[in-house]
């Protein structure tokens, strides 16, 4: 990413992602949950976009890029019951 404006590469990460994945520890007679977590690429502060649109320098006492979070709602196993 290019803090001096906010630009970035295109070609950095995926568009879309798909995997399988198993629970190494799974127990069948047991309760889980379980919930995705991703993570996004850096992207420029909202604050460090309006200092380039302002023409000034970005507050040095915040961060100049974010990581946007995304949690997926929980996935509840309950085993059968006999």
């Amino acid at each position: 990413m290019n803090l001096a404006d906010c630009s970035f590469d295109r070609d950095v990460g995926a568009g879309q992602l798909q995997t399988l994945w198993q629970d190494p520890e799974f127990q069948a007679d047991q309760e889980a949950f379980y919930y995705v977590r991703v993570l996004e690429n850096p992207t420029c502060r909202w604050s460090t976009w309006d200092a380039l649109r302002a023409g000034v320098e970005p507050r040095s006492d915040l961060p100049a890029t974010v990581m946007e979070r995304a949690w997926s709602s929980p996935i509840w196993y309950r085993p059968s019951r006999p």
